[in-house]
């Protein structure tokens, strides 16, 4: 899933406190590039939960009231979007190995062990291929 959410950013002394109320996120952020990670990072987090609890995930707002956040009182608030793709995030989160069982004929078992070919690997390559999607870390 791709989305865009509109995000609070409150600055405050020593940070800058972020808010997520579509998702009911809070977290914070060092500086405003850390902010916006933090912000992205709790986001799909979230969301990768929730489709994997077969959770309906709200829609992104179309603009948020920053007098509204709920650190509003707390410093000077901005609103700002940050884009999200759980997808990509999935699989930089999820190294888990799953095992398979492939049939093969056992002459091409044969030549694959001679050639000294991985066959595991192969056939990831051959799945993000044909699925058209890559592991990026």
């Amino acid at each position: 899933m791709k989305a865009v959410y509109p995000v609070l950013f409150t600055k405050v002394e020593s940070s800058i406190l972020v808010e997520v109320p579509d998702l009911n996120i809070t977290t914070e952020g060092k500086d405003m590039n850390d902010a916006i990670e933090m912000a992205r990072d709790a986001i799909e987090l979230v969301c990768v939960s929730m489709e994997d609890s077969n959770e309906e995930i709200q829609n992104p707002s179309d603009s948020l009231d920053v007098e509204k956040g709920e650190f509003s009182n707390a410093g000077v608030t901005v609103l700002s979007y940050v884009d999200i793709d759980s997808d990509e995030y999935r699989r930089k989160i999820d190294t888990k190995v799953v095992r398979k069982n492939v049939s093969l004929p056992s002459w091409l078992n044969y030549e694959a062990d001679k050639a000294g070919i991985n066959v595991s690997r192969v056939l990831q390559d051959a799945l993000m291929e044909k699925l058209g999607v890559s592991h990026k870390s």
